[in-house]
């Protein structure tokens, strides 16, 4: 791999690397490297149908901040290791109130700056370095020789329907609000997510729809998983390959945890072996190009049926799952999502004998909790263009707010019974299961954006048998 060394020239330093494999162009390549290429045509697109879905945002954060200039940056590239970079994505902020998405470009500040009226606002953002620059050969992070092409200014203005300016006349200041750097500012950002518009809401259906496919694409390949000594990142990988191919990457690291390590909330590693006759939980969704995710669990059978013990447990989660949905609806609080849910664990791990009082003792708000020894998490979480949408949003918003048509959110209650848990029979120890969908809330009720994803025991073990017959 080439890397931004290579292209500096010994008067254009790149700021980070070595020195060492730095040349200096020969005068021949300078007088030449410019010239001799066709013609590229510049277009002007129309404007993308998220333009206005954004334009419409910024004037709601406009009217809560009349009269003070807003800044909001893009985010710049973020160094892996020497002279390489993670994967550019733009900030939520960013993304959601300019429309660009997996295109946007590092360094990109959009500036809402006050008029009489309310504001104006330009996106700032680095011109192209095409061939009639010298950065279009020595610059590996920006020049067109190593990246391919880049935005203008005018197609960017035409494709956003918003003014733009080189990031070279942007100019800072003291009395600005920054986004992450003003309390003020990071709350109304985030709590404008709370509620989707019909634009976000049918990004929100294709991110659940791809991500659909993803798992079938799991379940098909769960033979060459189990071959595999680290069959996890079998797994892993077979999942962004369809996040990759029909979106812009996943929304979070996967969550492919077979056997024990489902009993782990957040296990990335994925270095494990899938076994005949476990449990493989996989949290997976699928970032499309517009920068929405989904968010989607489901706990899958190796072998393609479950055990009586493990459908016991399976069917349990259901149960807390189903309990959230039937009271879901505009008007009552979000919290009383995770309430319901866990009404159902705490019943049905007492009924199993598993904790030291009652139920009704453990649903106590102060003295009790014995039972979240087996679901630590909340039942749900706003969705959307982040994992975790309008985590900065004020608590009597989130929390303690009221469910309003146009909120999308996760329901996904778990049981888990870690390998080394004394505390539960033995028939119990290492299986954990988690059920996760992604609701959109109505105007009298809530829709399951992934219902098409089978939920139940039945449903799992059917699913299971139809996509492998059709692999064969």
């Amino acid at each position: 791999m080439n890397s931004a060394a290579d292209a500096v020239t010994e008067s254009t330093q790149h700021k980070s690397g070595t020195t060492n494999r730095r040349q200096p162009f020969p005068q021949g390549f300078l007088d030449t490297i410019s010239v001799g290429w066709a013609a590229r045509p510049e277009t002007t697109p129309p404007a993308r149908p998220q333009a206005e879905f954004a334009a419409a945002r910024r004037a709601r954060l406009s009217a809560e901040f009349p009269g003070k200039r807003l800044v909001i940056p893009a985010g710049e590239l973020k160094q892996r290791s020497n002279d390489t970079d993670y994967p550019f994505r733009a900030h939520s902020a960013f993304a959601h109130l300019t429309g660009w998405g997996a295109d946007s470009e590092p360094g990109s500040v959009l500036v809402l700056d006050p008029t009489e009226s309310g504001h104006s606002a330009t996106l700032y953002f680095r011109e192209r370095a095409d061939r009639t620059t010298t950065e279009f050969y020595s610059d590996a992070q920006v020049g067109e020789f190593w990246i391919g092409p880049r935005p203008a200014l005018a197609g960017v203005a035409a494709d956003l329907a918003i003014d733009t300016a080189h990031i070279d006349s942007f100019d800072a200041s003291e009395d600005d609000l920054v986004v992450d750097a003003d309390d003020d500012l990071t709350r109304a950002v985030s709590e404008l997510r709370l509620v989707k518009d019909d634009y976000e809401i049918a990004q929100m259906r294709l991110a659940v729809d791809v991500t659909a496919r993803g798992f079938d694409d799991i379940i098909r390949e769960l033979p060459r998983a189990q071959a595999h000594e680290r069959g996890e990142r079998i797994v892993e990988g077979v999942f962004h390959q369809r996040a990759r191919s029909d979106g812009n990457g996943e929304g979070y690291d996967t969550i492919a945890a077979s056997g024990p390590h489902a009993c782990y909330l957040h296990w990335t590693r994925n270095d494990g072996a899938v076994v005949d006759g476990d449990l493989i939980l996989v949290d997976a969704g699928v970032e499309i190009d517009s920068l929405y995710t989904a968010d989607i669990t489901r706990t899958i059978p190796v072998a393609g049926t479950f055990t009586p013990v493990q459908r016991r447990v399976y069917e349990t989660v259901r149960e807390a799952a189903d309990a959230a949905f039937a009271i879901a609806r505009p008007g009552i609080r979000f919290r009383e999502l995770h309430e319901a849910a866990m009404g159902v664990i705490a019943r049905r791990t007492a009924e199993w004998g598993l904790l030291p009082v009652t139920a009704e003792e453990a649903l106590d708000a102060d003295r009790g909790g014995q039972h979240r020894r087996y679901m630590v998490h909340g039942t749900s979480h706003h969705l959307g263009i982040d994992v975790h949408d309008c985590a900065q949003a004020r608590r009597d918003m989130y929390y303690d707010g009221v469910l309003t048509p146009g909120m999308v959110f996760t329901i996904e209650p778990g049981l888990y019974f870690q390998i080394d848990d004394v505390t539960v029979p033995e028939e119990l120890r290492g299986i954990g299961v988690r059920i996760e969908d992604d609701v959109l809330v109505t105007a009298d009720g809530v829709e399951n954006l992934s219902a098409g994803i089978p939920r139940t025991a039945d449903e799992v073990e059917a699913w299971v048998a139809r996509v492998r017959s059709d692999a064969r």
